[in-house]
């Protein structure tokens, strides 16, 4: 069955492109022309990702995000101005799983659609729990939990608390993380690593002792402690 991509964007012209180009690649697609279509559209159909403009007239992207956010952790990638750091470090902070920026390439967008949902659909082996310290996930069914609470993680977020785990009590660097939760090399400027991390770590909490569960190994990269 073909995946559902739903794109929300009122650049009509940018839409009919990406649209053609998603079918051209075995996508089935759905397109709002607004933040308020597009969540009334999640409310009716079920779809496997959501492709989010930041700059829309009304509802922007963020707030859109934002709705999205407060009732799911579908997968979003926001399109955001070239060069525009403030709007990618937002997009991510809000919840985004990835960003591309505009003009885009519909190659390029494709290839991180298809990694998002590639991990977002992989299954583990078997259903066995990873244990780590006080975190346990089920990889098969993308749930994590710090001493029993679940842990409300972004499908960007679990995947990289999940390399995390796989490797507790070694350094993990950004390169590893980049490739192994985002799907994609690691590229010098990109922040996306540490906003993440940045929010994993806001929603883990502390250790008894006050400090991180997840350590920043400065030049090397992350570590999640395990006692």
């Amino acid at each position: 069955m073909n995946q559902t991509i739903l794109l929300i964007d009122d650049d009509a012209e940018l839409v009919q492109l990406l649209s053609d180009y998603f079918n051209f690649e075995g996508f089935k697609i759905i397109s709002a022309n607004s933040g308020e279509a597009g969540i009334q559209t999640l409310s009716t159909v079920k779809v496997d990702i959501v492709v989010l403009d930041f700059m829309m007239a009304g509802m922007n992207g963020i707030q859109t995000l934002v709705k999205i956010r407060s009732t799911s952790n579908l997968p979003v990638i926001m399109l955001t101005a070239r060069g525009d750091d403030s709007y990618r470090i937002m997009g991510l902070e809000f919840g985004a799983d990835d960003y591309v920026s505009k003009p885009c390439s519909p190659r390029e967008l494709v290839a991180r659609i298809r990694a998002i949902l590639k991990r977002t659909n992989v299954m583990a082996v078997n259903g066995q729990p990873i244990f780590a310290g006080p975190i346990t996930i089920w990889p098969a069914l993308r749930r994590a939990e710090k001493s029993g609470q679940v842990l409300e993680l972004t499908s960007t977020e679990f995947s990289l608390l999940e390399v995390l785990v796989r490797k507790a009590g070694h350094v993990v660097s950004k390169s590893e993380l980049s490739f192994e939760g985002l799907g994609r090399e690691f590229t010098r400027y990109d922040r996306s690593i540490d906003v993440h991390i940045s929010s994993i770590r806001s929603k883990l909490g502390k250790m008894e002792n006050g400090l991180p569960l997840i350590e920043t190994v400065i030049r090397k990269g992350y570590q999640l402690i395990i006692g």
